[in-house]
């Protein structure tokens, strides 16, 4: 099994920026020297929890203090891009990590950063797909480049000097381009099946029910069918909320305590999707009313935590639930306690991976916390 890192983030509201942002740079620091394959984090423009503006330019300040660790957007959020800008940031950044890039996309989904750009009452699914298929035309082309979109039409044809190359947008390192994988955050996804069917990947995001994650495969093989390609579960990524600490009453309180980092994050995310109407991704079966949905309820479903073998056991009993599944991408959390925050990574890497790629037997967890 491998390891990867993601984190949206989401930090308290007036937590000292700088702090914020040092800390969620440590912890991609700390996951490259733990040997996790990738980590990606996402941006959001308009939001003082979610408060990376670019994850691009955050993954650029990176490039000098990682050496092994593949780095992703997670995601770009295509509609508020020009794809211009896109492709051109983008194989910088691809360049300047010496191919290490994962460009991880998605249409977004924050409703202020659609306002404060102007697209919000725009077709951004459609948009998304534009965008998307420009960038990919810039890097497949040449110049003079002459792409007619609806929302973006890209020339250089009256400025483009074959003796200079002005007028030339930058290709990737990797070729074609770096790998491209689509954040799945609703069941029976459509976007994994399209995102397949070109040669994409899918995450899973953390904050879905594991009976939903799981047919997100389904969507995923239906989409590889489609394209004539065998469906391979190693190139798919499941995201979840761990707390692994040296004793299960440690991680316990760290995990689920009034003040925990992890019932802010999904108290906050509790409240943002309840007021969009959208607590499908929270419920255990669809006809469940949205008052039944309690975030004691979705802590209890969604947050694996204790020792070792104890969230050993837990991983071994998800990968029943939903399948085989590539990496487990451990969801960041705000370090409120640093100390914690650090050997929880720590122990799921050095720890945790050996038991679970062992097998370790079902009921660990309940010999661990009889010890």
């Amino acid at each position: 099994m491998r390891l990867g890192f993601f984190t949206m983030p989401m930090h308290p509201i007036g937590k000292d920026w700088q702090q914020s942002l040092a800390e969620d740079r440590e912890a991609f620091i700390l996951a490259d020297e733990l040997g996790f394959a990738e980590a990606y984090c996402g941006e959001h423009t308009t939001d003082p929890e979610e408060n990376i503006t670019s994850s691009a330019m955050f993954i650029a300040t990176l490039a000098g203090v990682t050496k092994r660790i593949r780095l992703g957007t997670g995601t770009v959020n295509m509609p508020n891009h020009h794809p211009v800008h896109t492709a051109a940031q983008l194989a910088m950044l691809d360049h300047i990590l010496g191919g290490r890039l994962n460009f991880g996309i998605s249409p977004g989904a924050l409703p202020s950063d659609a306002e404060a750009l102007g697209n919000m009452d725009m077709d951004r699914p459609a948009m998304f797909l534009e965008a998307i298929n420009t960038v990919l035309a810039i890097w497949a082309g040449s110049p003079p480049y002459d792409i007619e979109g609806r929302y973006w039409s890209v020339s250089t044809r009256r400025t483009w000097l074959e003796e200079t190359g002005i007028g030339t947008i930058p290709k990737p390192l990797q070729t074609p381009h770096p790998p491209i994988v689509v954040t799945a955050v609703a069941p029976f996804s459509k976007g994994i099946a399209e995102a397949a069917a070109r040669g994409w990947d899918p995450i899973s995001a953390n904050f879905l029910m594991p009976v939903w994650v799981k047919t997100h495969w389904q969507k995923y093989v239906e989409g590889c069918e489609r394209a004539g390609r065998a469906p391979d579960a190693a190139n798919w990524r499941v995201a979840k909320t761990i707390c692994v600490a040296e004793d299960d009453a440690t991680a316990r309180r760290y995990a689920t305590d009034p003040d925990s980092p992890y019932r802010y994050y999904y108290n906050s995310l509790f409240k943002k999707l309840k007021r969009r109407g959208a607590l499908g991704v929270f419920k255990t079966d669809p006809k469940m009313a949205d008052d039944e949905v309690t975030l004691d309820m979705v802590c209890e479903k969604l947050v694996i935590h204790g020792s070792p073998r104890r969230v050993a056991d837990q991983v071994l009993e998800l990968r029943e639930t939903i399948g085989d599944f590539g990496t487990l991408l451990y969801a960041g959390m705000d370090w409120q306690d640093r100390d914690l925050a650090r050997r929880s990574m720590i122990l799921l890497a050095e720890k945790v991976r050996p038991l679970v790629e062992a097998g370790a037997p079902r009921g660990a967890a309940l010999a661990s916390a009889a010890e």
